[in-house]
Order: structure tokens, then sequence, then C-alpha cells
């Protein structure tokens, strides 16, 4: 595998790896060896270690001195920390774009909600992809509100979130028809300009979910357990 130009070469290995932590196919404090990946990936080790270092930036990673970099833990109380951020965040940027939006501004929306709907309805569904396109809502938020700082923060979470993402719809399928109709909820809110129910929708599903991934958390712990 090569990987070149037009991103940077060192975020195209960050996505590479974070593909792999957020799938689970690298797990939690796996070590992320730089001379393996160089080698597998054909670049060199000072672009691995720049991937790693948005990695951390992501929460995906910890680098510590003299051991390297090692896939993070997803434990309780960072998830909870995580959400805690997200659904507030969330809710800032969503009532933004309620009070801000103006004539089509809202037709990309509504084709990413099909978008969305046609990758939920294949026989065998890319949850990558599916938690992927449902970040592209918030994607479209951002230029709408035209908040730096708001978008890099929530930029710089959603590796985590996805993470998360993952984990539930891997274990609870059938929580994805929740998830597409918090989509359509909250496009719905926002073209009627209702805050109030914004802030509603987006606090119960942020909870709901929040419960989730503590959860299914829960239950790894106790698995891990048993076996160990």
């Amino acid at each position: 595998m090569r990987f070149e130009a037009p991103e940077s070469l060192s975020e195209q290995i960050a996505q590479h790896l974070g593909k792999k932590i957020i799938t689970g196919n690298l797990k939690p404090r796996e070590r992320v060896q730089e001379l393996r990946i160089a080698a597998e990936l054909n670049v060199s080790r000072g672009s691995v270690r720049e991937a790693l270092l948005i990695l951390e930036r992501r929460h995906l990673v910890k680098i510590y001195p003299r051991k390297g970099a090692v896939v993070s833990e997803l434990s309780i109380s960072l998830a909870n920390a995580l959400y805690d951020m997200y659904i507030n965040l969330l809710t800032m940027l969503v009532r933004q774009v309620t009070e801000r939006w103006r004539d089509q501004e809202l037709a990309p929306f509504q084709r990413q909600l099909i978008q969305i709907n046609q990758l939920a309805d294949q026989s065998e569904i890319d949850f990558d992809g599916l938690i992927e396109a449902g970040f592209g809502l918030m994607n479209l938020c951002f230029p709408i509100v035209k908040n730096p700082f708001l978008q890099e923060t929530l930029e710089n979470l959603k590796p985590a979130l996805s993470r998360t993402y993952f984990i539930v719809l891997s274990l609870r399928r059938h929580e994805l028809k929740q998830t597409l109709t918090f989509y359509s909820d909250v496009v719905a809110a926002v073209r009627e300009r209702n805050q109030a129910k914004v802030n509603h929708i987006i606090k119960a599903y942020g909870e709901h979910q929040r419960s989730l991934v503590l959860s299914v958390l829960g239950e790894l712990a106790e698995a891990a357990a048993l076996v160990s």
C-alpha cells in the first residue's frame, strides 16, 4: 500500500490507523510500532510519528516516553467525559444552525439523510461508512455556523465518538433504527427553527447513546475479567 497527495501523508496514515482503532482491529493498550507501520506502508518513520501525534490529539492513542504509542483505552469514565462534551457542543452547533440557515442551505441535509438511509438498507451494512455518513450531517453545519474553534473541537472528538458508535452498532444492531430516527428528527426540528425541540432531541438521544456505550463497556470489562 502506498499513500500520496492530495492530503498530507501523515494525515492519510492517521486516517488509516484511526480506522483500525475505531473498528477494533487495533485493540486497547496494543502497541503501535513505528518501524512495522513504516515498513508495511512504505513510508518514513517521521511520517508515522507525525500521524501518531495526530491520533493522540484525536484521543485514539497515548504516547509514552521510551515506550512509544499505545491504543487508548475506552473506559467508562472517559466515555462519560466524552459524552458530556459531545452533547453540549453538538447542541450549541445545531442551535446556531437553527437560527442562521437560509434559502437552500438545508437541501444538502436532506440529500445526506437519503444517503444515510440507503447505506442502512444494505443487506451487508458497512458500519464504518454509515457512521461517517452520519457525521456528514455535522460537517454540513460548519459552513453555516462559521465557528472554527467549535469545528476543530468537534472534529477532534469525532474519531473517539466513531469508536463508541461502532461498538454499539456492532453489538446492538437493533439500535440503528433509533439512530436513523434521530437524524431525521433533528433535521426536521432545524427546518422548523424549533430550538426547544432541537435541545430535547439531542439531549435525549445523546443520553440514550451514553447509556448504551456504558452498558457495552461494562459487559466487555466483565467478559475480559472472566478470561483473565
